[in-house]
């Protein structure tokens, strides 16, 4: 299943993080409070986030700190009730083309050892496992994968992306 359109993919603003509060809520046992959010968007110069909106309202977010030559996401996530719709996909695209026009070499990122869609998608876009934070998650002692992608200026990533995304907008046709 597709995402119902029109589906926007932005910059997240003040206004945005009641919106983006709900989506952490119904996604995460922890949340993010609502100051945290907003200190990533107006006192940490090396932070981006985008949102997703639907008909308006916000459906999914996520973030990255540029930190040094890698791009590390931060926080990402897509309500429960529109998942599987590639609206994280879409997002994570739009994650790779910020960490390019920062100059980033590499994405990298956690997941939960248990979050098997996650991984698959992140896997699709070539990123690959390179070690474990044990006991990372907080809520339940959780492990979490670290994954990288290979260097985002390299021929193959650019052209796997290209290609992923060519599918994904044929898709919106």
């Amino acid at each position: 299943m597709v995402a119902t359109f029109p589906l926007v993919i932005e910059e997240m603003t003040l206004e945005d993080i009641p919106g983006v509060q709900e989506v952490e809520r119904a996604s995460f046992p922890i949340p993010w409070p609502a100051n945290a959010f907003r200190h990533e968007l107006t006192g940490n110069k090396n932070a981006r986030y985008v949102v997703a909106r639907e008909s308006g309202r916000i459906v999914g977010y996520a973030g990255l700190w540029l930190m040094v030559d890698e791009a590390h996401i931060t926080t990402f996530a897509v309500h429960p009730d529109h998942r599987r719709r590639q609206i994280g996909e879409r997002m994570l695209v739009r994650l790779f083309e910020m960490a390019a026009a920062l100059n980033a070499e590499w994405l990298t990122l956690e997941v939960r050892a248990s979050n098997l869609a996650a991984q698959k998608l992140y896997e699709k876009y070539g990123f690959r496992r390179a070690g474990v934070r044990r006991r990372y998650y907080s809520d339940n002692n959780e492990d979490a994968l670290i994954m990288w992608t290979e260097r985002l200026r390299d021929r193959a990533v650019r052209d796997r992306l290209a290609k992923l995304k060519a599918a994904l907008d044929h898709d919106d046709r």
